[in-house]
């Protein structure tokens, strides 16, 4: 088996309004499709930014994620950017801290990490 291609990541939320603020605002993604499943007890956005594909669940009630240490799962998501100075005084600009930008260990290119409402890892890099 072959896998081409990652498709969507999907992630959960605890507030519609923060998220849209926050993903839609702030970060550029645009709403492909907003959905309320009722018989799920919540609404589902599909948002698109260039070639990343986010599927978004908002739950209000869903427990709160576990930062440290960390659990098993979903360690966080990363974006490739280009000139990530800009990108972090465009973002702080709009209000959103980002740690100081860093090498990463392994490569050797330039990092951040800033993190959403609801407190999940985004990692910026160069």
């Amino acid at each position: 088996m072959k896998l081409n291609q990652l498709d969507h990541i999907s992630i959960i939320v605890s507030d519609l309004v923060r998220a849209k603020e926050f993903y839609v605002s702030k970060l550029g993604f645009t709403i492909k499709r907003e959905v309320e499943r009722v018989n799920k007890r919540d609404i589902m956005l599909d948002l698109e930014n260039g070639q990343v594909q986010l599927e978004i669940f908002v739950k209000a009630n869903a427990p709160t994620r576990l930062n440290y240490p960390e659990a098993r799962g979903l360690r966080h998501l990363a974006f490739r950017v280009e000139q990530i100075e800009q990108v972090v005084d465009e973002l702080k600009q709009k209000g959103i801290d980002c740690e100081p930008i860093r090498r990463d260990d392994f490569t050797g290119e330039k990092m951040t990490f800033l993190f959403d409402p609801d407190g999940l890892p985004l990692e910026l890099h160069e």
